[in-house]
This record gives structure tokens, sequence and C-alpha cells, in this order.
């Protein structure tokens, strides 16, 4: 996503604006679309003088560049940045040597500034400040959860990254108002230790606060669970297992997490299970938290095929739990008379959708809803992920009876043991192949055997499996009776399996190199907090007309930096100003729309003017 500027002369008078483009993936290659024509945008350089002792009010939300006004909100805060200088838009003088003026400490101010009003908008500053009692310690432990935070949303790393390079490069020392060597990783380990207590009382906060800002109802929570890997042998860690893993690590250990998070895309609570843990597993006991903590009332449980069973939808009947489920591949068999083209309601994108009747012989459903889904688009990509997977099954099958017809392969276990390891690799594809393997006795050494490995395609499966291709079949206890607006609830889900990106990618949940369990714990506590401000700061990037990509502008804001001006003076001392790179006019545009403006006055680091009576108003 980028900003693309117009210009048009039209009857001899020039007209320049910008639009917000984003690039999108079409059948006929990569496009561009306009997101929001965001217009000319007059009057950036004439916004209220900002300075440095307005960063708290700023940070809080209660600066309006537009309406150049300051508001102070309720009591007043302590202000890192207040100094006893002159007025702001008092003019001083001093006589400068041009020729030794140079730049000095250039910081990283851009994304730390905006990942800090995020973390005060959410309040999170006000629940770490009231979940956490103050001890004895010398920086205290919400600034240093905050710091831990922000670091993972703005550029993760390791804490001890943090420590030796990365907090040095940025301004949080400004902005929090912690010394560079006030930050060590035995105090950010610490600052996790003290952060993780806080985790349930943090969901609840993050409720309520949702509730205020993006105005969050929490009528359906969707659920699904991923899994993150170590690199470690963990043996302080019971949970650490090996599992299913969805990275493609099967040969590290891991656990798997699950995430509930509301149809717009607001992680509200997770929960972090044993690495061998299975999906269906971990249902129950998630509804049951939820439950106890918030009641059952008014909320629709959402998940994948993969998470129910029989057993668990009878719990949450028992349990009054309404809930939207997937059904497994299987149970389409049972539908195969309504795979007919009577009946269907095409959506918008293509998707067609069928309310059905529970068939008799599928057993007791307690007047359960099913909606039969058919999507042309997943026709010819689920065919092609089949074949390909038959073609490296058949390859694979070929070279097990090679083995066998030369002899390298004798044990008839060994040979079974590949053999379900190859079925189980290509799940798709196994039911194509039925595979017996049988022995005899070697003709030339009795004592030996020989095997014999018979490859046998099977053409029935195959026939279901590509009739069934683009179907699938949802399951539901609520009374609406409308296919498209069950549909459209259901596939809420990819707002879970976009978190799960975010989360891995952008805020590096895995691997985890924390050995203990507390410390896992935290660190996934950590990764949580940054996908909370990641996905607010969608919400306010859409409600201010940005799109929905805080990828780009975090990537945007990295090019605004702080910078100290050290400015020599004929009659000795230097005066050091410490200001704020002014944007560029696209990045000036997007700060103006989010309603964050930048300090634009200097502040003075040494108060020469009380001090040596140099500058002179």
């Amino acid at each position: 996503m980028y900003l693309r500027p117009h210009r048009r002369v039209k009857n001899g008078a020039i007209y320049e604006y910008w639009s917000l483009v984003k690039s999108v993936r079409t059948p006929r290659g990569p496009r561009q679309r306009t997101v929001a024509i965001i217009g000319k945008e007059p009057g950036l350089d004439r916004r209220a003088r900002v300075g440095w002792e307005h960063i708290g009010v700023i940070l809080d939300g209660g600066v309006s560049a537009g309406r150049h006004t300051l508001r102070g909100g309720g009591a007043r805060q302590l202000n890192l940045f207040e100094t006893s200088q002159p007025q702001p838009d008092a003019p001083c003088w001093a006589t400068i040597d041009l020729s030794r003026v140079r730049v000095e400490r250039e910081r990283q101010f851009g994304a730390p500034y905006l990942g800090l009003a995020l973390w005060r908008r959410l309040g999170l500053d006000k629940f770490f400040s009231s979940a956490i009692e103050p001890g004895r310690e010398e920086i205290p432990w919400p600034v240093m959860a905050c710091l831990l935070t922000l670091a993972r949303f703005c550029a993760p790393s390791s804490e001890l990254q943090i420590a030796e390079s990365w907090y040095a490069k940025t301004a949080l020392d400004d902005l929090l108002g912690v010394p560079i060597d006030k930050v060590n990783d035995d105090r950010l380990y610490r600052g996790l230790d003290a952060a993780l207590p806080c985790r349930d009382g943090m969901f609840a906060h993050l409720q309520e606060r949702y509730g205020q800002w993006f105005g969050t109802q929490f009528d359906i929570l969707l659920y699904d669970i991923t899994s993150t890997y170590f690199e470690g042998q963990m043996k302080s860690n019971p949970g650490a297992k090996r599992g299913y893993s969805r990275d493609g690590r099967p040969d590290c250990l891991q656990v798997c997490i699950g995430l509930i998070v509301t149809p717009e895309g607001l992680p509200l609570a997770y929960e972090v299970f044993d690495g061998n843990r299975s999906d269906v597993t971990t249902v129950e006991q998630i509804v049951e938290t939820m439950r106890t903590k918030y009641g059952h009332e008014r909320r629709v449980w959402v998940m994948d095929r993969g998470m129910v069973s029989e057993k668990v939808l009878t719990k949450l009947r028992e349990s009054n739990a309404r809930y939207l489920v997937g059904t497994p591949k299987s149970m389409l068999k049972v539908f195969e008379h309504e795979m007919n083209d009577d009946g269907w309601t095409t959506l918008e994108n293509g998707v067609q959708v069928k309310l059905c009747a529970a068939p008799e012989n599928l057993g007791d459903t307690s007047g359960d809803t099913f909606v039969l889904c058919r999507a042309p688009g997943r026709i010819e990509k689920e065919r092609a992920m089949r074949q390909r997977q038959i073609e490296k099954l058949d390859a694979a099958l070929r070279k097990l009876q090679q083995s066998a017809a030369t002899k390298r392969l004798r044990d008839r276990g060994q040979a079974e043991r590949r053999v379900g390891r190859l079925m189980q690799r290509f799940t798709r594809a196994a039911r194509t192949f039925a595979v017996t393997i049988t022995e005899r006795t070697d003709p030339k050494n009795s004592i030996k055997t020989i095997l014999d490995v018979a490859v046998e395609r099977r053409d029935e499966p195959l026939r279901w499996a590509e009739k069934a291709d683009g179907y699938y079949l949802l399951r539901t206890n609520l009374d609406e009776t409308d296919p498209a607006k069950l549909w459209q609830m259901y596939i809420g889900l990819t707002q879970v399996e976009y978190s799960f990106r975010v989360t891995k990618t952008d805020h590096l949940l895995r691997p985890i190199y924390h050995r203990h369990e507390d410390r896992t714990q935290a660190h996934i506590l950590i990764c949580f907090l940054a996908l909370t401000m990641w996905r607010a700061l969608e919400h306010w990037m859409k409600a201010s007309g940005l799109g929905d990509c805080p990828r780009k502008l975090i990537e945007e804001l990295n090019e605004v930096h702080s910078m100290d001006i050290v400015l020599p003076t004929q009659a000795g001392p230097e005066v050091r100003l410490r200001v704020v790179a002014r944007p560029e006019q696209r990045l000036a545009i997007l700060l103006d729309r989010l309603d964050l403006p930048l300090p634009n006055r200097p502040k003075f680091i040494q108060n020469v003017v009380q001090k040596t009576g140099l500058l002179k108003t």
C-alpha cells in the first residue's frame, strides 16, 4: 500500500491530490486498487505548534492538529518532557558559528512513537500500573512491560539484542524516560516475569477497552489453534512436546496456542497447551474458561472442522452453548443427494450456499441445521493439490517396490512403517492407493525372505474426491435460517488465521528460545500484546480512511528520526536542540489522517537561557 500523487490541469488551473493505492492479486496478475482519495490536505504546514512537553497528551489522544487544540483530559499526568524554557513561540537569539554546526544522536522516532500511542490508547499503561504493585525496583515494571511490547511491535528481537543495540537506536529513552544504561537483559527478563501474572486480568481489560474504542459486542467468538516450536531440548519445560507441527518442523518440540478473536479480528484471549495436545481436546477447556469468566449469554462459538467431534458438540449443547462449526469431509457423503443444481443461493464472491435438513441416516443431530457450501474457485485448487500428492506418493511407492525387488529391503515391519509414513504425509492421495506387502522364501537362500510389494490404484475414492472438490458442510444450533449469513459468520475464521500469520511473521512468535515454562508463557504474552496493538492499528487506519495495512505504515514511520542539532556559539557554549525530522508530505498526510502530530518545536537540552544568559529574547 502506498500514496500516489496526482496532478491535473483544467482551464489553466492546477489541481493536485493524493490517493491511497493497494496492490492486490488477480487471475490476470497484480493490479492496483484505490483504497481512498485523500485529497489535497491543505494546511499541513500551518498546524499548531506542538512541543515535546505535549507528547504525553498526544499519546493519550488529547491533541487535535486539525482543530489546533490541546486537551489535558482530567487530572494532570507526570510529563517527562516539561522544561523551564521560554514560551513556545517566543523568539530566541544567539550568534552561531555556522562552520561548526553538526547533527548528533540520531534515533528512530516514528515507529516507537506510534506504538506508544497505541499502548496508551488501549489503556495498557493504566492497566499494568494498577495490576503490578510497586516495589523497590528502580524502573517500574509497567514501563518494562511497555518497552518489551514496543520492541516486539516495532522490530522483534531477543531481549539481549534489545538491551545491546535496539533500545539505544530509538528515541524511547526520551519517550519512556528510561536511560539507556538502565536497560539490560536481566531487567528485561525480570520484566517478563512481572508481566506474566497479569495475563487473565488483561483479557478482561481488553474486552472493556475494545467495547469503548470500537464498540465491539462479543456476540461471536472465533476460535482456532496453532503451534510454535522451540530451538533446544527444553528439559525445563514440561509442556514442550512433539506433535502435529503447523510450521513444518516435526523434528522440534513445540507448544500449541489456542486463540480467541472477535469477528472484527480483535484478539480477546489465548491459552497455551502441551505440544502433543490434539485440537479437539482443547475446545471443552477453552469454552469452560470463557463461560466461567464471561458467561454464555449471547455468545456463538465459531470453529473449524478439525476442532470438533460429536462428543464435543454434545458437551457444548449440555452447557447451553451455541455454535457454528465445520464438519468432517466424510460427512459430505451423507448429503450427496443435495449436490444438485437446485436451491443454491449465490453470494457476491461466487460462493453458493444451500440450507439442508439432516437426513435420517445421520443419527441424532439434536435439531442442528446444516449449510452446504460450494466454492467453484476451490475446485481447481483442490484437484491440483491432490494431483501433486498422487504423483509424489506414486513415485515413493515405486521406489519402495524397487527396494524390495532388489532385496535391499527385506524387513516387513520396516516396509510397513515406511508405507504408513507415506500415507500420513500424503493424506489427500492416501485413499487412491492400496498397498499389499507379502513375504516369500528366497529361492537362493531358504533362511532369508523376499518382500513382494503390490500397489493398486483405486478409482472409486478418486471419483468421489473429485465430485466433492469445492464442497464443504457447516453445522449449527442457531435459529438463523439465512445460509448466506451463516456462511459469512463462518468465513470470519480467516481473521484468526491472519492473526497467526502476523504473530509468527511480524512479531516472531516462532521459534522460541526460552528454556523455562514461565519465560515461554511470558514470551507468548508479549507477542499477544503486540498483536492487539497491530489489530487495533488496523481499525484506527480504517476509521481514518487509510486502508488496513499496518505493516506499510510502520515501514513509512521508520523514516522519521529524532536528532540533536548542535549549534556552537561565538561566545563558546554550545546550544543543543532536540528535534524530530519533518516528514515528507506523503507521510505528513498519513499522520494528519490519524490525528497524530509529531513534535514540531525543538526542545532545549541545556537551559542556556538561565545558565549562561547566552540567548536573548
